[in-house]
This record gives structure tokens, C-alpha cells and sequence, in this order.
């Protein structure tokens, strides 16, 4: 049961990963190569980001916690940057903010997958 649930810590932490670098490597590509720019603006990717995460992660830490309680913290810094990517994904509350709510989003989720990774691997 430990080796599924690194996995899912793994999976989490790499998806995160893919998003932050989406969200600051793909503007800096989308500048130097108008065909990236179509892609990196498309707003199904975003979608399919957080239609991606928010299952895993959810799947990921309802595991953990299963297996050993998580502090409250943990969990409310999941779901605040689960929240801060389906917002960003939604480009709400503006167009401008998407970026730096889903780079927080991602850290967020990320650092709650690597501490829990750390966590688990402690005890």
C-alpha cells in the first residue's frame, strides 16, 4: 500500500511540476515561436490541467490521510491551490492574475505532495 501511495505522491508532484513549468516556461517560448503562443494560450489546456490534478491530488491526499491523519494545514493547502488553478484555469478574478494564482497553485499543491511524500517516508 506504501509503494501505490509514493506513486500517487510522485504522480502529484509531477503534474504539478509540468504545470509550473507550463505557466512560466511556455510565455517565454510562446514569444520566440507564434505556434507555441496559439498553444500556450489555449484555454483546454488549462482545463485539462486541473481536470488532471484536482482527481489525483484528491485521490493522493484522501489516501494518505486514510492511512495516517494529516494535519489540517496540509490538507487546506491542497485545496487552496487546488482552488487557486481552477481559478486561474477559469481566468477569474482577471486575465492578468491567472499566472502568478496558478504558479502559487502549483507550489502549493506541490510542497503539500513533497511533504507528505517526506511524511510518509519518516515514518
Amino acid at each position: 500500500m506504501k509503494r501505490s501511495s509514493a506513486l500517487l505522491d510522485a504522480g502529484a508532484i509531477a503534474l504539478s511540476g509540468l504545470c509550473l513549468l507550463h505557466c512560466l516556461a511556455l510565455p517565454l517560448l510562446a514569444a520566440m515561436l507564434p505556434l507555441m503562443g496559439v498553444w500556450a494560450e489555449a484555454e483546454w489546456v488549462h482545463a485539462l490541467f486541473v481536470a488532471i490534478a484536482a482527481p489525483v491530488t484528491g485521490f493522493a491526499l484522501w489516501r494518505a490521510h486514510r492511512q495516517h491523519r494529516l494535519p489540517v494545514l496540509a490538507m487546506a493547502a491542497a485545496l487552496v491551490g487546488l482552488l487557486l488553478l481552477l481559478a486561474g484555469a477559469m481566468g477569474w478574478p482577471s486575465h492578468e492574475a491567472e499566472t502568478p494564482m496558478t504558479v502559487v497553485g502549483s507550489l502549493l499543491l506541490a510542497s503539500t505532495h513533497v511533504w507528505n511524500a517526506w511524511r510518509r517516508h519518516r515514518h
